[in-house]
């Protein structure tokens, strides 16, 4: 049986988007920007996925600006927020476990003269909201904080922190590539002024995301050029693929609710079982306050990288963290910021993230494999 549990690294793509994208590689391919007939029908497409995307969060479609995909997203956010206000401050509030894109982006900030506070979480992976009001200052321009984790799965109190945000006059941004599809997010209610999105994480295509800017707020150009995107984001229209992303939204948007409920019935199975039968093995991340479809599990002495290939090897694809740094060989940030009650001296951490499309059956065979090469690998160990 071969199982593919790393959706939170990449989802396949629903049949109806493949085929729409399809269509307008064959049919509409012409540029979106041109002025005739042909033009017009390729900017159809992408319209219709602005209206379908806004729809989702509660935006206006003006205030959704397509890009190459979440990476960008982030980086324009957090860069064009920077720039453009740093007249008024040079400080900049995010938490020690988002992922890289927030991570390096604030650090080349550091570099250009500003200063970046980096918020601890708790074992469970949760911000501290009296520390966020605390490492507030006059200064502060920005505040940066991810929806939910990608790697353990925890859903910070982004509506709470949107409140303080808006009270104190500061521009808040949220990664939310792995919550969108996984909760609801409403960008009015949560007062949240920037956020960004990626297509291929709710079964779209890749190389294309989104970032929703708020009406009443002013970013730097990051992409200079043609006029595309209000003249904010330059750059041809890759309409077969934004058209792709407003097919995947729309699918998503009139099921999302019962596949919520039917992942997490696959999670709480898978994580209950482990839990009982597997012993020295940590869930990372908070059990109450986490995504449907995320589990990420400590083993005591086994290393990462062994059990990983040893359950591909019987068919089963995970994931020892970010699907983006898997090639560094470097240590989980995310991990290492949930401190020691999380660790042992020598573990492997592994996330297996779920989908519409798993199965029973596949959780069940992933359960009894999992089982097996722990004790197997264990025996191996020097270390156990």
């Amino acid at each position: 049986m071969r199982v593919y549990l790393d959706n939170a690294a990449t989802t396949r793509p629903y049949n109806e988007v493949r085929e729409i994208v399809d269509e307008y590689n064959d049919k509409y391919y012409a540029n979106a920007s041109s002025l005739h007939s042909f033009g017009r029908e390729a900017r159809k497409g992408i319209e219709w996925a602005r209206e379908e995307i806004a729809g989702l969060i509660n935006a206006s479609p003006r205030e959704i600006i397509f890009t190459s995909g979440a990476t960008e997203s982030d980086n324009w956010a957090i860069r064009g927020a920077a720039y453009h206000n740093k007249n008024k401050g040079r400080h900049i509030i995010t938490s020690a476990i988002e992922h890289h894109a927030v991570l390096h982006t604030c650090s080349q900030l550091e570099k250009e003269g500003f200063d970046v506070t980096y918020l601890p979480v708790d074992s469970d992976g949760n911000i501290n909201i009296r520390e966020l009001k605390d490492a507030i200052r006059e200064d502060t321009i920005l505040i940066s904080i991810m929806a939910a984790n990608n790697e353990i799965g925890t859903i910070e109190p982004i509506k709470e922190i949107g409140e303080i945000a808006g009270k104190k006059g500061i521009l808040f941004h949220t990664d939310a590539v792995q919550a969108v599809g996984k909760m609801d997010i409403d960008v009015d209610k949560m007062n949240i002024d920037l956020l960004s999105m990626s297509a291929h994480k709710i079964h779209g295509p890749k190389g294309v995301g989104f970032l929703y800017i708020n009406k009443k707020v002013i970013l730097d150009v990051f992409m200079q050029g043609g006029g595309q995107e209000r003249a904010l984001r330059a750059g041809t229209y890759n309409a077969p693929s934004i058209a792709g992303f407003g097919k995947a939204v729309e699918i998503m948007k009139k099921s999302m609710s019962d596949d919520v409920k039917y992942i997490e019935k696959l999670r709480d199975y898978f994580i209950d079982d482990i839990l009982k039968n597997v012993p020295d093995t940590i869930l990372n991340g908070s059990r109450e306050h986490r995504l449907c479809n995320n589990i990420n599990f400590t083993f005591k002495g086994i290393e990462g990288e062994a059990f990983l290939y040893a359950l591909d090897l019987e068919g089963i694809a995970c994931s020892t963290g970010s699907a983006c740094t898997a090639d560094s060989g470097s240590e989980s940030h995310v991990i290492d910021a949930l401190g020691d009650s999380n660790k042992f001296e020598v573990g492997a951490s592994v996330r297996f993230s779920l989908s519409k499309f798993n199965t029973k059956e596949e959780i069940d065979y992933t359960i009894e494999v999992l089982k097996r090469t722990v004790e197997r690998l264990r025996k191996l160990s020097p270390f156990y």
